[in-house]
C-alpha cells in the first residue's frame, strides 16, 4: 500500500513538472525549426536566430521594457526604504502601511485605468516616464510590505545599542540596519524586475503611442502568428535567466549576498 501510495505520488508531481516545462519545451525546440510554429518539426537551422539580430524594432522594445523595469525598480526601492526610515524615527507611518497592499488586491485593469485618468487630469503627455511611475506605483505594493515585515524581524536592541554607543541615526540606518535588510531588498527588487519587465496592462495603458515595450511588441506581433524570432529571443531570454540563477545560487554568492 505504501509502495503504491508513493508511486502514485510521484507520478503526480511529474504529471505537474510536464504540465509547467512540456510548454517550455516546445518553444526551444521549435526555435530551431526550418519552418514556422504550428507546421511539424522539419530541419535544425539556426536561421531564426540570425533574423533575430537583424529586427531592431524587437530589440528597441527589449531595451525599453529594460530601462523601464530598472528605473521603476529603483524608484520603489528607494521610496520603501525611505518610509521604513521614517518609521525607524518617529513618523506614524505604521498605520498607513496596509494602504500598500491596495496596489495587490485591486485589479490592474482598474489601476491602469487610474493612473491614466490621473496623468490626464495634470496632462501629463504620456510615454516612458508615465510608465516607469506607473510600475513603481504598483512595485511599492510588494516594496514596502516585505520590506517592514523584515525590519519588523530584526532585534531592536541592536539599534538601542547603536544608539547608546553615540552613532547618530543616519550611521544607525546605514551601518545597521540596511545591511540587514539587504537580503529583502535583492529579493524584492528581482520581483519588481521581473513583473515590470513581463507587465502588459499597465504598458499598454500608460506608455502612449510613442513608446513601446517588449510585451506591447510581442502582443502586436501575434496578429501575424506565433513567429520563429519570438521563440529565438524567449529561448535566449531562458538561457540568460537560468545562468543568472546559478551564479546567484552559487555558494559563494549566496553567501556574500545571504
Amino acid at each position: 500500500m505504501n509502495t503504491l501510495f508513493s508511486l502514485g505520488r510521484k507520478t503526480f508531481i511529474l504529471a505537474i513538472f510536464i504540465f509547467l516545462y512540456l510548454p517550455i519545451a516546445v518553444l526551444v525546440a521549435f526555435s530551431f525549426n526550418t519552418k514556422s510554429f504550428p507546421c511539424p518539426f522539419e530541419h535544425f537551422t539556426f536561421h531564426w536566430y540570425q533574423e533575430l539580430f537583424r529586427t531592431p524594432e524587437l530589440w528597441d522594445s527589449f531595451f525599453n521594457s529594460l530601462i523601464v523595469s530598472v528605473s521603476s525598480t529603483m524608484i520603489s526601492i528607494t521610496l520603501g526604504l525611505m518610509i521604513i526610515c521614517f518609521h525607524i524615527y518617529g513618523s506614524r507611518i505604521k498605520k498607513f502601511i496596509p494602504l500598500f497592499y491596495g496596489n495587490l488586491v485591486i485589479p490592474e485593469t482598474v489601476l491602469a485605468m487610474a493612473l491614466i485618468s490621473f496623468f490626464s487630469f495634470c496632462n501629463i503627455p504620456l510615454g516612458m516616464h508615465t510608465l516607469i511611475v506607473s510600475h513603481a506605483v504598483i512595485a511599492l505594493g510588494f516594496v514596502v510590505p516585505i520590506l517592514y515585515v523584515r525590519y519588523r524581524h530584526l532585534d531592536p536592541r541592536m539599534v538601542e545599542a547603536s544608539a547608546v554607543l553615540g552613532a547618530t541615526p543616519k550611521q544607525t540606518f546605514f551601518k545597521i540596519v540596511l545591511p540587514q535588510l539587504k537580503p529583502a531588498i535583492i529579493s524584492v527588487g528581482l520581483l519588481v524586475f521581473v513583473i515590470s519587465f513581463d507587465d502588459f496592462i499597465l504598458s499598454y495603458f500608460c506608455s502612449g503611442t510613442s513608446f513601446q515595450t517588449l510585451s506591447i511588441y510581442l502582443v502586436s506581433s501575434l496578429r501575424y502568428g506565433i513567429s520563429p524570432v519570438v521563440n529565438a529571443l524567449s529561448t535566449l531570454l531562458l538561457l540568460g535567466t537560468c545562468i543568472a540563477l546559478l551564479i546567484f545560487f552559487s555558494p559563494k554568492v549566496k553567501t556574500r549576498i545571504f
